[in-house]
């Protein structure tokens, strides 16, 4: 008797969306995979590299969804939004009017960014290729702007945009707060003053557009591409109109209290504050602070005008087409919650990157986070959960879950991210061993009971596969103390 041909459906085509899809159409070639997008680029991953057990490295490129078929016959591709999920009928309603009936569906629709305000043509947010185009274009005509947020895209942005002034406002009391403690902020806090170094190679990724989206029935306003890649601003000139490099001011433990178009600010008669490094030179010479077209006022009563505002304060799962009418359990953070094999609670439907967030009581060294590495991770193992689910088999929670590892690029330093890196959950129960050359390195141990549990490395160390495998195998080390960041010992050959 013939097996029945399964229907398996993925929904996103973000980096665990197209992971998961690959995946599944490699595993089983005789099953039709659908893979649903409102972009007609995907996200694929490109030049992966497993640098250690845990750790890896890659590069993100958006291709034409076409190309993901031309080495997959079995998927096909519909350029799509998602309308509605009926559960219940396994069926979903695209926005083009169609329907599609799944056995299985994967859920990958990552998120969208947390914008401050709605509906504010001053305020953008940057999510996908068509975004960081505008914000592109915005910037090529502005004297300021002001940035919202201290996560990874506000910690690429302040960094790469030239040629403009910058008013950063974060609500903690230290840069990249998500990814560093203070002493590592100040480490980096330098490359914010100083000439950006001449970059010399090319961007090696091939760059598509979005143009296409105008012959589909997608509404721009209506459908968000799938989220940038690890690398979106290399070949992209992120340069204001001013003739400086730098020029960065920090405004710290604050929100946006009020934002005021240039009409209304005038009928309130505030006044706004000059960019910080000239208010001393324009209270000499007289010089009043320039009309501009938004105007912001932050929680520390502080007023500043820009061109425009960026709102990078995170992002929202992207569930809403899928929650309604279905029985879904959503996590206080607005994902859908999954357990270790990556299933709702809705019957045949799994989740996978930033849109899931997981139920399963997490392994001591590893949390969630909504990064690239998470998404690929999370697609490529929510495919294998679904392959032991249509087998009738059982699966063990993937080894990548085992201890968190990140590894990526800010200020133009390498920097890795080990186990309980900032000691979250340890309590107060710890000490951290440091090393910092200024300017060249910074390195941070998490110790607990002699034992490793988390690693902060800024800069070219070398060291992350030695302090990996020391977090994962929970050795007693009190007995080398401080001599594990001795820089006159070889510690990578001591532990080899």
């Amino acid at each position: 008797m013939a097996t029945a041909r399964l229907r398996l459906m993925v929904a996103g085509g973000g980096v665990a969306g197209v992971t998961c899809a690959e995946q599944l159409a490699g595993q089983f070639p005789e099953y039709e995979i659908i893979l649903i997008t409102a972009s007609p680029l995907i996200k694929a991953v490109m030049n992966f590299k497993q640098i250690s057990k845990t750790l890896e490295e890659f590069d993100v490129e958006e291709r034409p969804t076409h190309m993901l078929k031309e080495h997959y016959p079995n998927i096909d591709v519909i350029h799509s939004a998602v309308q509605q999920l009926d559960a219940e009928l396994h069926t979903i309603y695209t926005e083009s009017g169609k329907e599609y009936i799944y056995d299985k569906l994967c859920i990958c629709t990552g998120g969208r960014p947390k914008m401050i305000v709605k509906d504010n043509p001053y305020v953008l947010g940057i999510r996908d290729t068509d975004s960081a185009k505008k914000f592109q274009s915005r910037l090529a005509k502005a004297k300021r702007v002001i940035i919202v947020g201290n996560g990874g895209i506000a910690l690429e942005l302040v960094y790469e945009i030239e040629g403009c002034e910058v008013i950063w406002a974060i609500k903690d009391k230290a840069i990249g707060n998500n990814f560093f403690d203070a002493g590592a902020s100040e480490f980096l806090i330098p490359q914010l003053k100083a000439d950006k170094p001449e970059v010399t190679t090319p961007c090696k990724r091939t760059k598509y557009t979005t143009e296409e989206r105008q012959k589909d029935n997608v509404a721009e306003s209506e459908a968000l591409g799938s989220a940038l890649g690890p690398d979106w601003h290399e070949g992209m000139k992120l340069k204001g109109i001013q003739q400086i490099s730098h020029r960065i001011h920090v405004e710290y433990e604050c929100e946006i209290a009020n934002i005021w178009l240039r009409e209304e600010f005038v009928s309130l008669q505030k006044v706004a504050l000059a960019f910080p490094d000239h208010a001393a030179e324009e209270r000499k010479t007289g010089i009043v602070e320039e009309s501009w077209p938004v105007y912001v006022q932050l929680t520390n009563g502080k007023i500043y005008g820009s061109d425009f505002i960026v709102s990078a304060t995170g992002v929202i799962p992207n569930v809403e087409p899928f929650v309604t009418n279905n029985p879904f359990d959503v996590a206080e953070d607005g994902g859908l919650k999954v357990d270790e094999q990556m299933h709702t609670s809705v019957p045949d439907v799994f989740a996978a990157g930033d849109v899931c967030t997981v139920a399963w009581e997490p392994r001591a060294l590893w949390h969630q986070m909504r990064l690239w590495t998470q998404a690929r991770q999370m697609g490529y193992y929510a495919a294998k959960c679904i392959a032991a689910d249509v087998s009738g088999e059982s699966i063990e929670l993937d080894f990548c879950f085992e201890s968190f590892a990140h590894v990526t690029k800010f200020f133009n330093y390498k920097v890795v991210l080990l186990g309980k890196y900032n000691a979250q959950g340890l309590g107060t129960d710890h000490e951290l061993l440091l090393r910092c050359t200024r300017g060249l390195e910074y390195l941070k141990l998490v110790m607990q009971n002699g034992r490793m549990k988390g690693a902060v490395l800024i800069g070219e160390s070398n060291l992350e596969e030695t302090f990996e495998n020391l977090i994962l195998n929970q050795m007693d080390l009190s007995a080398y103390g401080e001599n594990l960041l001795d820089p006159h010992i070889d510690i990578e050959d001591y532990f080899d």
